[in-house]
C-alpha cells in the first residue's frame, strides 16, 4: 500500500511539476518499442546483485550523483582512461567510487536482450532509482532517452561537493547546478545509506580547526564512538605527531583492521531505521558523520529543512523523489547528440 501511494505521488509530480533544467525530449517509457523489458532487466539484475552484495546500493547512488553533477547525466564517469582521453575515475573526488563492475553486469544483460539500444546514461539513472527503493526510499518515475557522452571531463571533477565543505561552499556548489538550499538538504539525504571511511571525517575527531579539541558541533559521545572505529587510522597519524590527543583511546596495530572495519555505516542504527529518518534526526543531535552534513545546521534555511525532514518522513520522500528526477534530467544528451555505448567503459571505436 505504501509503495503504491508513493508510486501515485511520483506520477503526480511527473505530470504537474515543472523542472526547469530537464530536457523536453526525454520521455517516460522511451524504450517501450525498442526494448520494452529494459526497466525490468535493470531491476531484476540489480536485485540479484543486491542479495549477494548490499553495498551496490550506495555505490550506484554515488555514481549517478558524480556523473550528473559534472556535465549532466551522460555516463561520462564510467569511461576508462585511454591514450586520447583522461578519465574522471582517476581524479581525487572520484577515486573512492565503486560499482563499475555492477554496471557492466547490468549492461551485459541489456545488450543480450536489446543490442545497441539502451544507453549507459539511462541504465545508470534507472539503476539509481531502483537503488533508492532497495534502500527503503521512494519510487519515482524516470524519463529516458539519454545518449552517452563520447568525452570524459576529469578537468572539472574538482567542482564536485566535498565531505569537508562548509555550509557556504556546499550551498554555492549546489547552486551552480541549479539546486536551491532546500534541494541541497534533500539530496544530501542520500547519505542515509552506505559506508564512510574514516579518512573522510577523522579530522573532526582530533585537533579540529587547528585546536586540540574535536569539532564542537559533534556530540561528544558520538565522537568517542567514531574514534573507536577509527583508532587504527589515528594511530598512524599519531605516530607522525609529537602531541597525540589525550582523549584518543589506545590504538591497536594499524594492520589489525581492514578498510571496511575502519569505516562507519551511515545507517549505524540498522537498516530498519528508515531512509532519511536517522540522517536528519542525527544531525539535530550532533551525530552527522560528515562535516558537510553537520554544516547543514549552520544556515537558517537549511537547518529549517533538516528539522522538517526529521519530523516528516513523507515530506522528505516526496521532495527526494522530485529532486532525483531533477538531478537525472540535468543537461542531458538526446537525439543526434552523443551515442549509445555497447560497453559503458569505452566510446564507440568509430569516433576515434
Amino acid at each position: 500500500m505504501k509503495h503504491d501511494l508513493l508510486l501515485v505521488i511520483g506520477y503526480c509530480f511527473l505530470m504537474t511539476s515543472s523542472i526547469a533544467s530537464s530536457d523536453s525530449t526525454l520521455e517516460y517509457d522511451y524504450y517501450r518499442d525498442s526494448c520494452p523489458h529494459a526497466p525490468q532487466i535493470i531491476r531484476s539484475t540489480l536485485r540479484r546483485i543486491y542479495h549477494r552484495n548490499s553495498t551496490v546500493v550506495p555505490a550506484i547512488l554515488r555514481l549517478v550523483f558524480h556523473d550528473c553533477f559534472i556535465q549532466g547525466c551522460d555516463a561520462s564517469v564510467l569511461l576508462d582512461r585511454t591514450v586520447f582521453m583522461g578519465s574522471e575515475k582517476d581524479t581525487l573526488p572520484n577515486q573512492s567510487l565503486r560499482g563499475f563492475d555492477h554496471i557492466d553486469v547490468m549492461k551485459t544483460e541489456l545488450e543480450n536482450a536489446c543490442p545497441g539500444v539502451v544507453s549507459c546514461a539511462d541504465l545508470l539513472v534507472v539503476a539509481a532509482r531502483e537503488s533508492v527503493v532497495l534502500a527503503g526510499g521512494p519510487f519515482y518515475p524516470v524519463h529516458t532517452g539519454r545518449k552517452d557522452s563520447d568525452h570524459s571531463y576529469p578537468e572539472i571533477s574538482y567542482e564536485l561537493p566535498s565531505p569537508l565543505d562548509d555550509h557556504s561552499t556546499t550551498v554555492a556548489r549546489f547552486a551552480s547546478r541549479g539546486f536551491s538550499q532546500k534541494e541541497t538538504v534533500t539530496l544530501l539525504g542520500a547519505h542515509s545509506t552506505g559506508m564512510i571511511h574514516c579518512k573522510f571525517f577523522e579530522r573532526r575527531l582530533y585537533k579540529f580547526g587547528g585546536t586540540d579539541q574535536p569539532d564542537p558541533s559533534l556530540d561528544p559521545e558520538f565522537a568517542e564512538l567514531l574514534r573507536s572505529v577509527c583508532n587504527n587510522t589515528q594511530a598512524e597519524s599519531q605516530s607522525e605527531s609529537s602531541s597525540p590527543s589525550p582523549s584518543a583511546s589506545p590504538a591497536p596495530s594499524p594492520s589489525t583492521k581492514s578498510d571496511q572495519e575502519r569505516s562507519m555505516k551511515m545507517d549505524y542504527e540498522g537498516t530498519g531505521s528508515g531512509f532519511g529518518t536517522l540522517y536528519y534526526r542525527g544531525l539535530l543531535q550532533g551525530k552527522g558523520i560528515l562535516f558537510v552534513d553537520q554544516q547543514l545546521l549552520a544556515g537558517e534555511e537549511t537547518a529549517n529543512w533538516v528539522r522538517q525532514y526529521a519530523s516528516d518522513v513523507s515530506m522528505f520522500y516526496r521532495d527526494f523523489a522530485q529532486v532525483m528526477m531533477k538531478l537525472s534530467s540535468i543537461q542531458v544528451l538526446t537525439g543526434q547528440s552523443g551515442e549509445v555505448r555497447t560497453n559503458c567503459r569505452e566510446v564507440s571505436s568509430s569516433l576515434w
